[in-house]
């Protein structure tokens, strides 16, 4: 006890003499960049409040020096989680004022001003009680404890950033009890990235038995995957963490289970059975039921909403889903009969019959595009035909706002026939169409490109409006009139993207586009 108050006196101490010399601590800002990336806050300096950068950069030293304090174990994970809840609460604001400023500025907000990123950063973290034995701490992603008289089984942790002050609070509301199981439902970051702050000798981390194929090849493309959510998400750091307690990766579970096991644990009188349900946020995905409370802890398995039509496969990028096997663990969910959903992003669903119709609802509605893909292919149909034609009946009409049909029929489609279409010759060889884009439009000439791109725009065809305007772009990113029309056509779908599905990756896409033809306008 004497060391953690020893540890805790040196973190004041620190921490005291270091604002009163302010200079100092600023000095070393270039030295600490990776840090303030690593904790989620832009090192732009228009984004950073002055005081907000002197206070990171003391949070982040502190946390960056905590390795090497002369201290229990025990202390350091202390004054480490007191640090990082402080340097969490910091991040968390500058991201959801960025994501606020952004939304003013037109960015990615959705139906009636809505604002799908902002909504998440905007969450309290706070506890609530679900059940008499379920809490929550919610956040970005939320964190779900189960109480047993023989101690804590924790399922999903969050993101790493706002991972300690869930515990804390989660803790604090649940006293004197240890923590026996930390259960991930996939490798997500803003599922699995706070493990490390709760895991400690003693806790078994439980996973799926793919989990750790699935964290490694996200681990070794991370660049490649932080740069695509970057454009979509631009309150996002620069680069991935790389503080060890914050950055991706590193976790092995000391449990797993494979389907079509289930993996049933009793303690203190509480039965839980973990379910493999693959197929919805990846071969990981792994669920959680209390048979008894008839509650189902689901993480990604239906996406940030239920009911919606999910991701068959996600356009951001990962490896290609199983759309038979996501049918197939909807029917397993069908047949538990919950009367509670909890998932690890927004709010719990209560009522057995109406959870009941929802999951049919769900499943149906992939069999259903499944099928008319398959019957177009078999057809003779190409990809695009069967994107332009198959929709959802009415009685399966249901929000597009994470997963739409048209991807879903394409993604179904490339599982099935792979990446060549059978269309053109080009597409097996390495020379893109946009090569020969220059020479299209030396011949057609800039400007009659942009007028034909213009009468498409006036007869509402903006997707063929911006096949022309992709043109001369490639060929004069400059072009005055061609940088209008496409800024003309992208605010277009992105108003009717708005007003049909609502859907957050192509309104985020949509505002990435603009912004980057917005800042060549800026720089010309």
């Amino acid at each position: 006890m004497w060391l953690k108050r020893a540890g805790m006196g040196i973190l004041l101490r620190w921490m005291a003499r270091h604002r009163s010399i302010g200079g100092r601590t600023l000095r070393g800002l270039a030295r600490l960049k990776h840090a303030y990336q690593t904790i989620g806050i832009p090192t732009k300096e228009s984004l950073m409040p002055d005081f907000v950068r002197r206070s990171i950069a003391t949070l982040s030293a502190v946390l960056l020096a905590l390795l090497t304090l002369a201290c229990s174990d025990e202390a350091q994970r202390d004054i480490q989680r007191a640090a990082l809840e402080k340097v969490g609460d910091l991040a968390t604001e500058q991201m959801a004022n960025a994501t606020g400023a952004h939304a003013r500025a037109g960015g990615d907000s959705g139906r009636d001003g809505k604002n799908h990123s902002r909504d998440f950063f905007s969450i309290p973290i706070e506890v609530r009680q679900l059940a008499d034995n379920v809490y929550q701490a919610r956040g970005v992603g939320n964190t779900q404890m189960i109480v047993t008289s023989e101690g804590l089984v924790i399922y999903d942790t969050g993101l790493a950033i706002q991972a300690a002050k869930q515990r804390r609070l989660l803790l604090e509301a649940v006293p004197d009890l240890p923590v026996t199981h930390v259960i991930l439902s996939h490798s997500h970051a803003d599922h699995a990235s706070g493990a490390k702050t709760w895991l400690e000798p003693g806790i078994e981390l439980v996973a799926h038995h793919e989990f750790e194929e699935e964290q490694r090849y996200l681990k070794e493309l991370e660049p490649f995957y932080h740069g695509r959510n970057r454009m979509l998400f631009p309150f996002m750091p620069e680069e991935a963490p790389t503080i060890e307690i914050l950055a991706f990766g590193g976790l092995v579970p000391t449990m797993t289970v494979d389907q079509p096991d289930i993996l049933t644990i009793e303690q203190g009188g509480t039965v839980l059975e973990l379910l493999p349900t693959p197929g919805a946020e990846g071969a990981d995905n792994l669920t959680l039921w209390l048979p008894k409370e008839k509650i189902f802890f689901s993480g990604d398995f239906f996406g940030p909403n239920f009911p919606q039509f999910p991701n068959v496969f996600t356009m951001r990028g990962e490896k290609v889903r199983k759309p038979i096997e996501y049918i197939e663990s909807l029917n397993q969910v069908i047949a538990l009969e919950p009367e509670m959903i909890v998932p690890s992003h927004q709010d719990p669903v209560v009522g057995k019959e109406q959870i009941k119709a929802d999951l049919i609802k769900m499943r149906d509605a992939v069999q259903y595009v499944h099928d008319r893909t398959m019957e177009g292919m078999n057809a003779g149909k190409t990809v695009y035909e069967l994107m332009a034609e198959i929709s959802l009946p009415p009685e399966l009409k249901m929000t597009e706002i994470h997963g739409r049909v048209s991807w879903a029929v394409k993604s179904i489609w490339e599982y099935y026939a792979t990446w060549f279409h059978w269309d053109t010759t080009t597409e097996l060889y390495h020379v893109p169409r946009t090569a020969l884009f220059p020479e299209v439009v030396a011949l057609a000439g800039a400007d009659a490109l942009v007028d034909a791109a213009g009468a498409h725009i006036s007869a509402g065809r903006n997707i063929e409006a911006i096949h022309l305007l992709e043109m001369v772009h490639e060929a004069d990113p400059t072009h005055a009139r061609g940088l209008a029309a496409h800024k003309q056509a992208l605010t277009n779908m992105r108003d009717a993207a708005i007003a049909t599905t609502n859907n957050t990756y192509e309104i985020d896409w949509l505002s990435y586009r603009l912004r980057t033809l917005e800042s060549i306008g800026a720089d010309g």
